[in-house]
C-alpha cells in the first residue's frame, strides 16, 4: 500500500538532486591586520640593513680616499726622485701667502702633474704667469678624480674652479705659509730626504681637509692646498659657511667686519689663516707620511704627538699605535 510520507514517488528523486547547487571555492586573502604585521617587519628589517649598507659604502669610499691618498703619496715620491727634493708647497716671489687670489701662488699638485698621469694639464699650465692668470683658467677649472675624497660632498661654484680634498703639511702649528715653517711641503721649499730628521715614518706629508667655499682651487698653493698639525677637526657645519660666505671669507675681507662673531670665526676668516686637516669620514681622517704609508688618525688622537708629527726636525720621539 502506498504511503505518500514514508515512500516517496519515484519521480521525486530526481527533482531533489536537481536542485543542490555545486560547492563553491571560498577565496583567501590578507586581512588588514596581516597587512600592517608584514609591513612592520619590513620597515624593522630595512631599519636594520640600511646602517649596515651606509656603513659598507662608508668602507668603501675611505678606501677608496686611501688609494688615492697613496696615489699622491707616490707621485711626490716619483718627483723627489727625479729632483732630489721634494716640490714646494708653494712657488711665491714672497709671503707670507695669503688666501687671495693674487700673485703666482702655484700649489704642490701642479708641480707633480706629470707624476700621476696629467702631463696634459702640467702642459697647459703656465707656473710663471701664477696659478690665477687667465691663461690657466681651463686647467684651474680641470677636475681630476684622484684629487676628490668620494665622501667629499659636491658644491656648486658659479667660476667652476677644480678642488682637491688633499692637502700638504706646511707648519706644525697654527701659523701663515711662510719660508721658515717646520713642515715638508711649504713656501719655496726644497726639502730633500735628509732633511727629514725626525724619520719619515714620522712625519706628515699629505692628508685631508674639508673644501669650503673660500677654495682658490687645486693650483693655488694657499689653504686650499696646504695645511698645518693644529688638528682633526670637523667640517664646518651649513649655518657657518653660510656666514662665511656673507663675510666675503678669502676676498681680502679681514676682521674688522661689521657682523658680529666670535674669534674663533674671525680667525677663519683671516686670509692668513690656514686651518687644520679634517674631512667627512666619521671620527678622524687619512693621512700618507713621508715614507709613502697611509693611515687613518682619529680627531681623538694626541695632539702634542699630532703636532709632532708636523715638523721634520724637532727631536721629539712619537710613537704610533
Amino acid at each position: 500500500m502506498y504511503d505518500g510520507e514514508q515512500y516517496p514517488l519515484p519521480y521525486e528523486q530526481p527533482c531533489r538532486r536537481s536542485l543542490q547547487l555545486p560547492h563553491s571555492r571560498r577565496r583567501r586573502a590578507f586581512t588588514l591586520v596581516e597587512l600592517l604585521v608584514v609591513i612592520a617587519i619590513i620597515g624593522i628589517l630595512v631599519g636594520l640593513l640600511l646602517p649596515a649598507v651606509q656603513a659598507a659604502r662608508e668602507a668603501a669610499r675611505r678606501s677608496q680616499c686611501l688609494n688615492n691618498l697613496m696615489q699622491l703619496g707616490l707621485a711626490v715620491h716619483h718627483y723627489e726622485f727625479n729632483f732630489e727634493h721634494l716640490p714646494a708647497g708653494c712657488i711665491n716671489p714672497d709671503g707670507p701667502i695669503r688666501n687671495e687670489p693674487i700673485g703666482q701662488d702655484v700649489s704642490w699638485i701642479a708641480q707633480i702633474l706629470p707624476q700621476f698621469e696629467e702631463r696634459a694639464a702640467f702642459e697647459q699650465f703656465d707656473s710663471e704667469a701664477g696659478a690665477y692668470a687667465p691663461k690657466n683658467l681651463p686647467v684651474r677649472q680641470h677636475g681630476i678624480v684622484t684629487l676628490r675624497c668620494p665622501s667629499e660632498p659636491r658644491m656648486p661654484r658659479e667660476d667652476k674652479l677644480a678642488m682637491s680634498s688633499y692637502v700638504g703639511c706646511h707648519h706644525d702649528q697654527e701659523a701663515p705659509i711662510d719660508a721658515d715653517n717646520h713642515g715638508l711641503l711649504f713656501l719655496n721649499s726644497k726639502i730633500r730626504f735628509s732633511d727629514i730628521r725626525d724619520g719619515s715614518t714620522y712625519t706628515l706629508l699629505l692628508g685631508e681637509a674639508p673644501i669650503t667655499s673660500d677654495n682658490l682651487g687645486w693650483t693655488s698653493g694657499t689653504r686650499a692646498t696646504l695645511r698645518n698639525t693644529s688638528g682633526i677637526v670637523p667640517p664646518l657645519s651649513d649655518q657657518q659657511l653660510r656666514a662665511i660666505d656673507e663675510m666675503g671669507m678669502g676676498m681680502g675681507i679681514e676682521t674688522g667686519s661689521e657682523v658680529d662673531t666670535d674669534p674663533v670665526e674671525k680667525e677663519r676668516i683671516e686670509s692668513l689663516y690656514v686651518g687644520g686637516f679634517g674631512s667627512y669620514h666619521t671620527g678622524g681622517a687619512n693621512f700618507v707620511l713621508a715614507d709613502g704609508s697611509v693611515h687613518f688618525f682619529s680627531q681623538s688622537i694626541d695632539p702634542k704627538t699630532f703636532r709632532y708629527m708636523g715638523n721634520r726636525a724637532d727631536g721629539e720621539m712619537i710613537e704610533l699605535d
